[in-house]
């Protein structure tokens, strides 16, 4: 049995890139928390019957519900729900920088742009949390699937 070494691909450095610049208008605290509700409006539909016990993600101050699956290229790709417009945005933000990895890229990737975004710092500690519990879980759920496909 030998070891991969996993790297961060070009792929998922750009879509961490791609959050960030989301907000290169907002100049201030306020303009983001305005952009991430904004981005929480603009959260796709989700399944109703995905809307169950298993996919919330613990940790948040609203009902968050979040949903991974992995398609015929191997790559992982995430739907969230809540009723919460500032969730929803951090959720979409989740999304954008990981949804259609791979698993492995996603376990190789650190959530960079919550740093560069100053998240962590301007969000309530609640909702921080909640930004934790989320990019967690896809972890998580990235580490299932790679245990998974190495079992098959």
């Amino acid at each position: 049995m030998t070891n991969q070494v996993f790297s961060i691909t070009i792929d998922a450095l750009q879509k961490q890139q791609n959050v960030v610049a989301l907000f290169a208008d907002c100049p201030d605290e306020q303009a983001r928390y305005q952009k991430i509700i904004e981005l929480g409006a603009k959260l796709p539909p989700f399944p109703k019957e995905q809307k169950i016990a298993e996919n919330i993600v613990n940790g948040c101050q609203s009902i968050v519900y979040l949903h991974c699956s992995q398609k015929e290229d191997g790559k992982l790709y995430f739907e969230a729900a809540s009723e919460a417009l500032i969730s929803s945005g951090l959720a979409m933000l989740a999304l954008a920088a990981y949804s259609g990895l791979s698993p492995e890229e996603i376990l190789q990737t650190p959530a960079k742009f919550v740093e560069e975004l100053g998240l962590g710092k301007s969000l309530t500690p609640g909702r921080s949390n909640g930004l934790l519990s989320m990019l967690t879980l896809i972890k998580q759920k990235s580490l299932s699937y790679c245990l998974k496909n190495k079992n098959n």
